[in-house]
């Protein structure tokens, strides 16, 4: 929506409703005839033709409006973009300055939303001049509790939307710095090891020059090493078991050739998948059994340092990975609004939640990939899979399995999040996604995720939310629709 859309209200012939119209309305139906025949002659009817902007978010709050007829849209303006939030054609509804009745405190009253008609749309219309002074003059008890009821929930709304904020912000800026620690650690501690086996590799070339190596030797011994350091890149993957047998192989083949520091040595060549084959072919090539010893120390400080290459290489490769999920997850630099793979988000949030799930949570993906993008806004959705998952992890107390699954129903994308807790009782599965409620205990939770979790998916996306649970098997399923709902 542009702000150089027009505002246009058309006056209705005859102009105002009958006091018998306006009691078919919900909202005045129980007020005397009287209160009827006062809003008739102060209230006028207007219509608006489908596609037109009936207000404007952000402008003065100057009318009260009840719609008759048509379909209308509400919309919050959220950064460069037009977020729905209502969508509706029930008679009677209203919106507007809806508030005019409050006390004046020197602030602004300004229209909170944008209304669109998206089709032909008639309303009744009241000044909110009249409006406040009907609200007050008539229902000054109502007036009273309405004010201290809407200051209360201001403030409530504030303090704990704050906190909530600060809460998640917290708990993902931990869990992240947690996740960076352990490869940043590790690095660290890989790069002081290799720079002592870089001195070493040193000094033991020295000593075998020293030790007067033929140059052919020696040239054979360097293609030797390239040729062991290549074949511990292209060896396979052992298993504990496996790694232990060959270690007990080449520590008895080193120390029946007295190799000093054997033991040491051999989990380092079982490590780089170096049999004893191997190092017999090492023997035969030298041909020195005075310079077997050197030659494989340097060897074993070679393969040493290409195993902590490699593990400063993955873990660096972890600390960008988290980056980029994190650049994911939080779509900083990317539109609000835009074409995803719903896939990439459902990946950033696992790994930003990563330390929550913790080890003895066994996590499923159950992806369709060939399924399309969709249109949606991706920081909304991470919030949803936030909340969803960060519930079925509690939800589990720590042990259990979390599947997430993507599938194709019709014209929807379904994400399913299930775990293997105990399961939601209907009476509260009744209540799930209601604001403030919460099966928490005190202070552990605010009762808003659901809440805030279905508003996204069925406002803003047009799509829906469900649960399914039975003990051992709880599902939320979040279907969102393959294009643009009709209220974008």
């Amino acid at each position: 929506m542009s702000d150089a859309d027009e505002i246009r209200l058309e006056p209705c012939e005859p102009g105002r409703l009958t006091p018998a119209e306006l009691r078919t309305l919900f909202l005045f139906e129980k007020l005397t005839d009287d209160q009827l025949a006062w809003l008739a002659e102060h209230g006028c009817t207007m219509r608006v033709p489908g596609g037109g902007l009936v207000l404007r978010e952000g402008d003065p709050a100057t009318s009260f409006f009840v719609l008759l007829t048509g379909t209308i849209t509400l919309t919050r303006r959220v950064g460069q973009d037009e977020v729905t939030t209502v969508r509706t054609e029930q008679r009677g509804v209203y919106m507007g300055a809806t508030q005019a009745y409050l006390r004046d405190d020197g602030i602004p009253r300004t229209y909170q939303a944008s209304m669109r008609a998206l089709s032909d749309s008639e309303f009744f219309v009241l000044s909110a001049d009249d409006f406040g002074g009907l609200m007050r003059d008539w229902f000054p008890m109502a007036i009273h509790l309405l004010e201290g009821l809407a200051l209360g929930i201001q403030s409530s709304q504030a303090a704990i939307g704050e906190r909530q904020r600060l809460a998640a912000l917290g708990a993902l800026s931990a869990g992240l710095m947690h996740e960076l620690n352990n490869p940043a650690a590790a690095a660290s501690r890989a790069t002081g090891a290799l720079r002592q086996r870089v001195g070493a590799m040193r000094m033991k070339l020295g000593k075998l020059a020293a030790g007067k190596v033929a140059p052919d030797r020696l040239t054979a011994l360097l293609e030797l090493q390239e040729e062991v350091i290549e074949r511990a890149a292209k060896a396979p993957a052992m298993t504990a078991l496996q790694t232990a047998d060959l270690e007990d192989q080449l520590g008895d083949w080193m120390e029946d050739r007295e190799i000093t520091a054997a033991w040491d040595l051999a989990p380092v060549f079982a490590q780089g998948g170096i049999d004893t084959g191997c190092l017999t072919d090492l023997e035969s090539r030298l041909d020195s059994p005075e310079l077997l010893d050197q030659a494989i120390h340097w060897i074993g400080y070679a393969l040493e340092t290409e195993q902590l290459m490699s593990d400063i290489e993955e873990a660096t490769g972890r600390v960008s990975k988290l980056v980029h999920a994190a650049k994911q997850y939080s779509h900083v630099d990317r539109s609000a609004h835009q074409w995803i793979d719903v896939h990439v988000g459902l990946d950033s949030t696992l790994v930003m939640l990563a330390h929550k799930i913790g080890e003895g949570v066994r996590v499923v993906k159950d992806y369709d990939r060939d399924l399309p993008e969709i249109p949606a806004h991706p920081a909304q959705l991470n919030q949803v899979w936030t909340n969803l998952i960060d519930n079925a992890v509690q939800a589990m107390a720590g042990s259990g399995t979390l599947t997430v699954r993507t599938y194709a129903v019709d014209d929807r994308l379904i994400v399913s999040i299930g775990d293997s807790g105990p399961g939601i009782t209907p009476e509260v599965r009744k209540r799930i996604f209601e604001p403030f409620f919460t099966t928490k205990a005190v202070g552990e939770g605010t009762g808003l995720g659901l809440d805030i979790s279905y508003r996204i998916v069925v406002n803003s996306h047009g799509g829906d939310i469900q649960v399914e649970s039975q003990p051992g098997d709880t599902r939320f399923l979040v279907r969102l629709p393959f294009s643009e709902p009709a209220s974008a």
